[in-house]
């Protein structure tokens, strides 16, 4: 191969490295959650301007990927597939921060204290959680962090020995079978469903340790620099009018720094 096809060929090959890196997309997954009710269309266009902010931030295109399913979010954070995840379930972000090669960008504020709530009737004659011990209690899908939190408060409560628990799929569905016997206790982190509740005269047995969810994490392909631009982007979103609008359309009010030796062992706590 003589010189000038040599130089040819390079100059080939850093034009494709350049074309991969202006348009190739980062694939930014989504998962708010599968205990409420989500429109994977509508994440879409919630996140569209935020994520065309990113693409200019980081100069490469963004594409917004809803994951409604646990099970394949799983996957997508084992493999990596994921260049950013904002990811509802607290166990499943920290298991990838710990065996995954992820990252923790930022938390979101107001969700840094998700808490479980223990509904039981109010003719229940139950005082404290240990008083559970033999009875049926009621909670959101298996592998909602809401059940995880569950699952670890009870430990702590009674021991090795876990209690017979019937799932449902949505945190609102939890106090049907409260107030009809189905359950002696039902499980839910949701504010709305606990005020309801209460409202309607039913009691709160007791409450769980607070964890922080809503994570918004990178995966080991996205460089520090890249990832302390990004933490700067979410941090910083409350301190500007556009900055506001993009939190208007996530439904949150700011993101906040975090500690992420922290946060994982919280992890070890919930039983990952």
């Amino acid at each position: 191969m003589s010189f000038r096809q040599c130089v040819s060929v390079l100059l080939l090959a850093l034009m494709a490295g350049q074309a991969w890196a202006q348009g190739t997309p980062l694939v930014f997954a989504v998962n708010e959650g599968v205990t409420y009710r989500v429109n994977p269309g509508a994440t879409v266009e919630r996140f569209r301007e935020l994520s065309e902010d990113l693409g200019k931030l980081l100069k490469r295109p963004v594409k917004i990927q809803p994951v409604t399913d646990y099970k394949e979010l799983a996957a997508g954070l084992a493999e990596q597939r994921y260049d950013i995840a904002y990811v509802h379930p607290a166990h499943h972000s920290i298991r990838a921060m710990s065996k995954s090669g992820y990252h923790l960008i930022a938390l979101t504020k107001g969700f840094t204290e998700y808490r479980d709530s223990f509904m039981v009737r109010s003719d229940s004659p139950l005082k404290t959680l240990a008083d559970l011990k033999g009875h049926k209690i009621g909670a959101p899908d298996e592998d909602s962090i809401t059940s995880v939190i569950m699952r670890a408060t009870l430990r702590d409560a009674l021991g090795a020995q876990p209690l017979e628990t019937s799932y449902v799929k949505l945190q609102e569905a939890v106090p049907f079978m409260v107030e009809h016997g189905l359950v002696t206790a039902g499980v839910t982190a949701s504010r709305a469903v606990v005020k309801d509740w209460q409202d309607k005269g039913g009691k709160v047995l007791a409450t769980s340790k607070p964890v922080p969810i809503k994570h918004m994490i990178a995966s080991a392909k996205v460089t520090d620099a890249q990832r302390a631009q990004l933490t700067a982007y979410f941090v910083g979103l409350e301190q500007s009018a556009e900055g506001k609008k993009r939190l208007e359309a996530l439904n949150v009010t700011g993101f906040v720094e975090f500690d992420e030796a922290a946060l994982v062992g919280i992890g070890k706590w919930l039983g990952l």
